[in-house]
């Protein structure tokens, strides 16, 4: 998943992942270019998912 992509379809993202995580805030899912890898870590403290999973699913999201 390239950083482009990502940040073209954040709003879109991160809409899908609140839905999902509940507990997600809007400070969680701030995109900041050039922190993805800092930002998809603390993802996996508050989910409890790993890296490759949360990436996954934002692919999926990405290509529904």
């Amino acid at each position: 998943m390239g950083n482009l992509e990502m940040k073209g379809n954040w709003n879109k993202i991160k809409g899908k992942l609140k839905e999902k995580y509940g507990e997600l805030t809007d400070n969680d899912l701030r995109y900041v270019e050039g922190k993805e890898d800092q930002m998809l870590g603390d993802l996996q403290k508050k989910t409890g998912k790993t890296k490759k999973e949360l990436s996954s699913e934002i692919k999926k999201i990405i290509d529904s």
